[in-house]
């Protein structure tokens, strides 16, 4: 029997899971050497830390091979969601089912006279989020006097939250003799300093690079103009055309804004933050489960104990604060040896820390292009034919309606309606502003744009040039649309742009023609590209507005606005915005 040192009870009950072994951390927490300590685990999210600190346990819960009468709490876990609570309740509740385990949640969002009366019937576990626990404790309802362990899941984001006050109270209300498990992803200072206050000679035990959290997620960065991150994050969940996506944001109200966009654009998608209800979130979490939705869009803090198995792409929309953050995220995917892929959309000013970021995460990002409307046409014709090629046992009724169509349509015309019905039945991918600055992609090879002629406009990055409203005025000025226009150059004074050499002429004459006597922005014909080290982001990042902090493009998440938008009537640039920065 694999797990001949482990409790009868839990032994089988990983056996009729499905465990052929344990994880690292299971392994770890399981040896003699922990027996009876306390445990400081760092471990990667998906590296099965809930049924780790299940059998840590262990010796403390049992009576032989099953559990005494429920009366108090012997096991306390706390965690910093509801999603999170609820997954871990689950999972100890098998674990622990056929030793007659009594298990109690106590989250918020849910019926908290109900959570009291299951606590008066007595339990052996209880687990909840740090506010409706202490909530419980200061009303007499949860009394921790006889608890023997206690476990504190994801630590180092539950003091991210803000909850050092509730787990001090938590953790003061029961027994000096307990023993104290703290899980977290990172052992950063704070977490250190909890564990010297409430742990004793803790064994530390670190299985980060061991147990292979992340070996399954390839990693990505892309590097995008901000104007064009939605464009970008189409072509990725058209490109991938995942069973299940994330993508994270960093805000709620950015949340609302991508979801709504993605679901006008036909995309099956749901939104998950803080402003949404347990009912809605159950909801989404559910549509997602079915297959009703295919795309999540998500805050950190929202997403935290999702547990998606068909969940393979993540999307970072906005960066993470930092390489623990990443790395949280990203764990959503590349679970339980399943492949996933994590991509980062990078605006061009924020490429070198993000670097600095991979480094400290110790991630080997491959950085790509967007994907073109080119490359997701060829996976969808791969794709298509892949299905269609499937070997299947076609019904009676199936027979029936091909020979109709076939006694009317050629086998030519119906594999085309089917291509056509195939291809209508998903978004259209976006045509990007510019895939990539010229210093880090090839020369740019756009059918039309073989030949092309340069041209400058006088305004540049001291002047706040961005595409925003550069590129609607140079379809204006010359009477050209947005696919006639090649790369954009942003330098620190003007601007350069291609135009192919066969409209360059008539470009120029419409441009002369639509110059008025106010017209304060000068395009003409250019000498030749733009000098070496030109950025082509066309947001720099030296621009600093009159008062405040730079600008940070990160942040703008909105389509590029069509002609007539700020600045395209007059001419001129518009001024740096200035309004509050969005609500977290």
């Amino acid at each position: 029997m694999p797990f001949s040192h482990l409790p009868t009870r839990l032994a089988e009950a990983l056996t009729q899971r499905g465990y052929a072994a344990l994880t690292p951390v299971q392994a770890e927490v399981t040896q003699d050497e922990a027996r009876g300590r306390d445990l400081l685990v760092s471990a990667q999210t998906g590296s099965g830390k809930t049924v780790a600190f299940g059998l840590a346990m262990a010796d403390e819960l049992l009576d032989g091979d099953a559990l005494p009468a429920p009366r108090l709490p012997l096991a306390l876990v706390i965690a910093p969601t509801r999603e999170l609570a609820l997954q871990v309740a689950k999972e100890l509740g098998w674990l622990y089912a056929a030793a007659g385990a009594r298990v109690a949640t106590c989250v918020g969002g849910m019926d908290a006279s109900r959570e009291r009366r299951a606590l008066s019937h007595g339990t052996h576990i209880v687990v909840g989020t740090p506010g409706r626990l202490r909530d419980h404790l200061e009303r007499g309802a949860l009394d921790l006097s006889a608890l023997k362990v206690a476990v504190l899941d994801e630590a180092d984001e539950m003091l991210d939250m803000g909850f050092r006050e509730e787990l001090e109270a938590l953790l003061d209300a029961t027994p000096t003799e307990r023993r104290t498990f703290l899980f977290s992803a990172t052992l950063a200072k704070p977490i250190v300093t909890l564990a010297k206050r409430y742990q004793r000679d803790a064994l530390r035990i670190s299985t980060v690079g061991e147990d292979r959290g992340h070996g399954d997620i390839a990693y990505q960065a892309i590097t995008v103009a901000p104007s064009d991150i939605e464009h970008a994050v189409i072509n990725l969940l058209r490109f991938h055309e995942a069973e299940t996506a994330m993508l994270f944001c960093a805000t709620r109200d950015n949340v609302r804004h991508l979801h709504a966009n993605l679901v006008e654009r036909g995309f099956s998608a749901v939104a998950l933050s803080g402003e949404h209800s347990q009912s809605e979130r159950n909801h989404a979490l559910q549509a997602l489960r079915d297959r009703r939705a295919r795309v999540c869009v998500a805050t950190d803090v929202a997403a935290r104990g999702i547990d998606l198995p068909t969940l393979s792409l993540v999307i970072h929309v906005e960066l993470p604060r930092d390489a623990e953050a990443l790395q949280h995220r990203s764990g959503r995917t590349g679970r339980a040896g399943k492949k996933g892929t994590a991509v980062l959309i990078v605006p061009y000013p924020r490429r070198r820390r993000v670097e600095m970021t991979l480094k400290q995460a110790k991630i080997n990002a491959e950085w790509l292009p967007v994907p073109s409307v080119e490359d997701i046409k060829a996976k969808d014709r791969d794709r298509l034919i892949e299905k269609i090629t499937a070997p299947v046992e076609p019904d009676e009724d199936d027979r029936t309606l091909a020979t109709e169509l076939m006694e009317k349509m050629t086998a030519e015309d119906i594999a085309a309606a089917l291509v056509r019905a195939h291809r209508a039945s998903m978004p259209a991918p976006e045509e990007l502003i510019d895939r990539g600055p010229s210093d880090q992609r090839g020369p740019v090879h756009r059918p039309g744009f073989e030949d092309i002629v340069w041209f400058r406009v006088n305004v540049g990055r001291r002047q706040n040039a961005d595409p925003r409203w550069l590129l609607p005025l140079i379809c204006r000025r010359g009477h050209v649309t947005k696919s006639e226009i090649g790369a954009i150059r942003i330098g620190a004074g003007e601007s350069r742009f291609q135009i192919p050499r066969t409209i360059a002429d008539r470009f120029m004459r419409e441009v002369g023609k639509s110059a008025g006597p106010d017209e304060d922005v000068l395009i003409e014909p250019a000498d030749g590209p733009p000098p070496p080290g030109t950025r082509g982001d066309h947001a720099p990042n030296d621009h600093r507005p009159r008062h405040g902090k730079p600008r940070d493009h990160s942040r703008p998440m909105h389509r590029a606005r069509p002609a007539g938008g700020p600045g395209a009537g007059t001419g001129r640039p518009p001024k740096p915005h200035r309004g509050k920065p969005p609500k977290k």
